[in-house]
């Protein structure tokens, strides 16, 4: 086990010391625990992070088609006003 110090802002130590109490587990363990789920969090180097939310949006495929629809069909309408 290493022993380190750590400079942590007054407002976020406040609030950890009260998490940690709340689950009623040690700060240090709190910390640990926080770190470890940053950690796993963290993206590898050379990866995209925003890869992470490709095809969240997949369902949306068949609202985008009838978008694309109305849109046609507005565009083969001819207006009279523009023919005169």
């Amino acid at each position: 086990m290493m022993k380190t110090t750590l400079e942590i802002p007054d407002r976020v130590f406040r609030r950890a010391k009260s998490k940690a109490a709340e689950q009623g587990i040690p700060f240090r363990q709190f910390v640990t625990e926080a770190v470890e789920t940053r950690l796993k969090t963290a993206a590898a180097p050379g990866t995209k992070p925003w890869l992470k939310h490709a095809g969240k949006l997949k369902d949306l495929h068949k609202d985008t088609e009838q978008i694309n629809q109305v849109i046609e069909e507005a565009f083969e309408e001819i207006d009279p006003e523009n023919w005169k």
